[in-house]
């Protein structure tokens, strides 16, 4: 788990506007840093088969919201893209 003030600058990092917290990019940016960390974990823990089906559920909930910003906001999509080192 991300702690609270690392989401706090994601956050802040990655909204629109100032009351922003759940739009698509900001929802993307706190997914990535939880798929890394888990990444990170599911290294040393091979055998931790439901937190690999967590993080399969994380990376396609991430993998629906960008399809979403792409057919939505496309300058948005590539600016999340760009900032966060993601493949596409």
């Amino acid at each position: 788990m991300i702690s609270k003030d690392e989401k706090n600058e994601l956050i802040k990092t990655f909204r629109v506007h100032d009351a922003d917290t759940g739009s698509a990019q900001v929802q993307v940016a706190v997914l990535t840093a939880r798929i890394q960390q888990l990444t990170e974990h599911l290294k040393t823990n091979k055998k931790d088969f439901s937190s690999r089906r967590g993080l399969l559920k994380m990376v396609g909930r991430r993998r629906r919201l960008l399809k979403y910003l792409r057919d939505d906001n496309l300058q948005g999509y590539s600016e999340v893209i760009t900032r966060l080192g993601l493949r596409k």
